[in-house]
């Protein structure tokens, strides 16, 4: 709970965009594979989930893995494979920009905890 109090839902939020970034990777890195499904998760409903998660005491991953769906293409390729590379490119590029800005506000919490610790 002191976490909470310290980071908010900044903390959960940095998960679960790791999480999404992994998934998308995994996506683009599978791109020519045949069959291949491309997987994503909604953040908003993820992140619900891993913050019921937390308040009932269990672990985000199970959460997350659950909230983890498979991608509908606009246009599957005849091998089976559902990733758009240019979709996927599109949504890593947000996501990582997401991601750093999470970063960012949690590495200015934890500038202000320290300089308070320090008496500045």
């Amino acid at each position: 709970m002191a976490q909470d109090s310290l980071f908010g839902i900044h903390a959960a939020a940095l998960e679960v965009r790791s999480q999404r970034m992994g998934l998308l990777a995994s996506n683009i890195a599978n791109a020519s594979t045949p069959g291949f499904k491309a997987k994503d998760l909604d953040f908003q409903s993820t992140l619900s989930a891993v913050e019921q998660s937390a308040d009932a005491g269990g672990a985000s991953d199970g959460a997350i893995r659950s909230a983890t769906r498979y991608r509908l293409p606009t246009g599957p390729s005849l091998d089976g494979n559902t990733v758009e590379l240019n979709a996927e490119q599109t949504a890593f590029a947000e996501n990582a920009v997401q991601y750093q800005t999470t970063l960012s506000f949690l590495n200015g919490r934890i500038g202000q905890i320290t300089r308070a610790l320090k008496g500045e």
